[in-house]
């Protein structure tokens, strides 16, 4: 009797690579043979270990050649990606912080695809100072002599202390003696910057008599910090810009201001919460202030130094200055940013961070019952979905404890199970454009304020179904 003869082994029928190598000739001349060649492979063995453990696998070359496009578009998927910001922190560090206005998304276009006078000057057909490109406009706009950029406003601050108090010390108050996130903190950018901190004060009250028994001969500049994130409220006190400065000329020392997020504008004339402005603080006395370009002046990531000619003149001279300078596309986006606020009356409408900041609590609740209908038919009966009154925050450290009124659409899951809740947030997370709410007391907060794109919003919803399953 002959044997039964075995069955044929399933892992025969995958494609070769070299058949499908043929049969993706567009993704070879995309992405190119080796990468197209790597993710066959993958696949192949895939579907092997599939086959190995008795699991059913489809084999043939057009399934085959969907699951290696998809495997090599995972592979190019950019990792800095646009996402929805429905967090209700308008200016949120985790997800870039200020939106560029279309004047300065071209400008960083232009410079960035064609040859520019980063460093040349025209009229004198020779090298140029990059700073120039932005300078003008700072002095304009806060009323200094002189201005310098770096890469942020932690850097700014290294610069200046680095520049002016080397080896020498730097009276400060006990309560300005702030941490902000990413472990930026003062004293350790003093010692950093080769500088000796000396705390007056304490952590609730310090005095103008507490800066004045400080000053030494080794005294290098009084310094000021803008307490961005946090505040300190009860039985306080603090001495203003105006006293410090007058005590710090009186004893020849430059005055130092971080302003931190830095507002070129008056946020109560626009109905925002109030903020020093940099122009008032310069006519208060300061020598130098830095504040940041992507907190709420609305612009790129950048650190602007701004105050007396010698004193920038000096801090611009650091060698330091060079390992820390901005670069040609945040240098055309500042540029045309700080255009905007030469025209107070368009600055709400055309720059995002204001845009978003002062818009109407009335808009922002008519657009969430809009979309409303769609989105609950998405979740399907698993969830609640309600238009609910809650409190944006500006965010990246700049008025802490002021918010600003808002709506929501609150998602809870009728089971109560946290679990379907958390499983919801992490399939929003994972469409194609991303959905970031935020999850408070057993429930998915998605704040309306900083929504624009509605259409492209809504069209997510109708992949979360599937994403859900």
């Amino acid at each position: 009797m002959n044997a039964p003869m075995p069955a044929p082994d399933p892992r025969r029928a995958l494609p070769s690579v070299e058949t499908m190598l043929q049969q993706m000739s567009d993704a070879v001349a995309r992405y190119g043979h080796g990468e197209v060649s790597r993710a066959i492979r993958g696949v192949q063995a895939q579907l092997r270990q599939q086959l190995d453990h008795g699991r059913p696998a489809l084999v043939a070359d057009e399934v085959f050649s969907q699951r290696v496009e998809a495997e090599l578009q995972a592979r190019h998927q950019p990792t800095l990606r646009s996402v929805f910001n429905l967090t209700g922190t308008v200016l949120h560090t985790n997800l870039g912080r200020a939106l560029l206005p279309a004047e300065a998304v071209a400008a960083m276009v232009a410079v960035a695809t064609a040859p520019s006078t980063l460093e040349f000057d025209l009229a004198q057909g020779k090298r140029g100072e990059r700073d120039k490109h932005v300078e003008a406009l700072i002095c304009e706009l806060s009323g200094t002599e002189a201005a310098t950029v770096v890469n942020n406003n932690a850097a700014a601050i290294f610069l200046v202390l680095n520049t002016l108090a080397l080896g020498r010390e730097v009276p400060t108050s006990r309560g300005e003696l702030v941490e902000i996130g990413g472990s930026f903190r003062v004293p350790e950018i003093m010692a950093r910057a080769g500088c000796h901190l000396v705390e007056v004060g304490t952590t609730n009250r310090t005095h103008l008599k507490d800066y004045a028994g400080a000053i030494g001969e080794h005294t290098a500049l009084l310094m000021k910090v803008h307490t961005s994130n946090y505040r300190v409220e009860g039985f306080t006190h603090s001495v203003d810009e105006k006293a410090l400065a007058t005590l710090a000329h009186e004893r020849r020392l430059p005055f130092v201001v971080d302003m931190g997020s830095g507002s070129l504008v008056d946020f109560a004339a626009l109905g925002l919460p109030a903020e020093p402005t940099v122009a008032a603080t310069v006519a208060q006395g300061a020598d130098v202030i830095t504040f940041s370009g992507d907190k709420l002046l609305g612009g790129p990531q950048c650190g602007i130094v701004a105050g007396r000619r010698e004193l920038i003149e000096r801090i611009r001279k650091n060698p330091l200055k060079r390992v820390l300078r901005l670069d040609k596309l945040n240098l055309a986006a500042l540029a045309e940013v700080l255009k905007l606020y030469r025209n107070p009356a368009t600055l709400k409408e055309r720059l995002p961070t204001l845009r978003l900041l002062t818009r109407p609590l009335a808009d922002i609740e008519a657009q969430a019952r809009r979309v409303q209908p769609a989105i609950a038919a998405a979740l399907g009966a698993r969830f609640r979905l309600t238009v609910v009154p809650c409190h944006s925050l500006i965010g990246s450290g700049a008025l802490p404890v002021e918010t600003l009124p808002s709506a929501a659409l609150e998602i809870a899951p009728l089971s109560g199970d946290d679990g379907e809740l958390r499983s919801l947030a992490a399939a929003l997370r994972g469409l194609p454009l991303p959905i970031i709410g935020r999850l408070s007391s057993g429930r998915l907060l998605l704040d309306c304020r900083c929504l624009e794109s509605e259409g492209d919003f809504l069209v997510q919803w109708i992949a979360l179904p599937e994403a859900l399953t």
